[in-house]
C-alpha cells in the first residue's frame, strides 16, 4: 500500500506547491487568505511563498527570525493537509491565529483565547487517532503565548482567557442545545481547526499552539454582523503580535 506521507516528503506539495526552502521552520497559520497580508505587516522584508487553492503564504522576518504566514482555508480537513504537506518541507513549530465564537459570558468581542485542549468535534483527527487521545497544544508553545500575552496586554490593551476550546466541523449545525451544553461544562470558545492542528503536530512530533481572537459571543446573542467588526479586526491584529513574540521567546530558549 502506497504511503501518502513517505512518497510526498520533501517534495513539491502537491496541495501547497511549496518545497523546501519556501517555508520557515516557524509557521502562523490563519484561516483566512487576507489575513495573511494583514499579519504580514509585522515582518521584514516579505516575499509570497506560496499560492494555491486556500493556501496561500508569505515568508519574512521577525528580529531577524524567519517567519511563515500561511493561510488554511476552513476546517480541520484543510488545517490537517497543511501541518502535512508543511511538515513535509521543514516546518516544524506551528501556532494557529485565528477566530473562535465565545461562549462565555465574561469574554468581549476582540478578546483572545489561548486554549490549552480543544474537544474532538469534528471527523478529522479520528483517522488518526481515537477521541479519547486529548487535543492539547506543546506544553512549551503554550507556555510562550501565555508569556508573551502577559507581556503584551497592557500595552496593546487587550484581555486574554486561557482555557478549553471545542473544534467543530458543521458551522451551521451548532445548535442551541449543544451550545447550551458546551457553555455549561465551561468550554471557552468554538473553532474549526484547533484540534487538528495540535493532532497532526504532535503525532509527526512537531510543536503547535492556538490564539484566536473571539469574534460573537453566543451567551450574549452577540453574532458577527455581515461586516467584519473592528474590535474583531483590532484582536486578528493584536494576536499576531502575540504570537511572534511567543516565536521570539521559543527561539530565545533555543541559544
Amino acid at each position: 500500500m502506497t504511503d501518502k506521507k513517505e512518497v510526498s516528503k520533501e517534495r513539491l506539495q502537491y496541495h501547497l506547491k511549496m518545497k523546501y526552502g519556501d517555508v520557515a521552520e516557524y509557521v502562523l497559520l490563519p484561516g483566512d487568505r487576507a489575513r495573511v497580508d494583514l499579519m504580514a505587516v509585522y515582518l521584514k522584508d516579505v516575499v509570497i511563498s506560496g499560492n494555491n487553492r486556500e493556501y496561500y503564504a508569505k515568508t519574512g522576518y521577525y528580529n531577524n527570525i524567519r517567519v511563515t504566514i500561511m493561510s488554511t482555508g476552513m476546517g480541520a480537513p484543510a488545517a490537517a493537509i497543511a501541518i502535512e504537506e508543511l511538515a513535509n518541507i521543514g516546518a516544524k513549530v506551528f501556532i494557529r491565529t485565528g477566530s473562535t465564537g465565545a461562549l462565555q459570558p465574561e469574554i468581549d468581542l476582540g478578546d483572545l483565547i489561548i486554549p490549552n485542549g480543544a474537544a474532538k468535534n469534528e471527523g478529522t483527527t479520528r483517522m488518526y487517532e481515537p477521541v479519547s487521545v486529548p487535543a492539547v497544544p506543546s506544553f512549551d508553545v503554550l507556555v510562550a503565548l501565555v508569556q508573551a500575552a502577559e507581556e503584551l496586554k497592557d500595552r496593546l490593551n487587550f484581555k486574554y482567557h486561557v482555557g478549553i476550546i471545542s473544534t467543530d466541523d458543521a458551522f451551521y449545525a451548532e445548535s442551541q442545545k449543544f451550545i447550551k451544553k458546551l457553555t455549561s461544562l465551561g468550554i471557552l470558545s468554538l473553532d474549526m481547526e484547533s484540534s487538528a492542528i495540535f493532532t497532526v503536530a504532535r503525532l509527526r512530533k512537531l510543536r503547535a499552539g492556538s490564539i484566536l481572537a473571539a469574534s460573537e459571543n453566543f451567551s450574549r446573542n452577540i453574532i458577527i454582523p455581515e461586516q467584519t467588526p473592528e474590535p474583531l479586526v483590532e484582536g486578528w491584529k493584536k494576536e499576531t503580535q502575540v504570537a511572534l513574540r511567543a516565536i521570539e521567546i521559543l527561539e530565545n530558549k533555543k541559544q
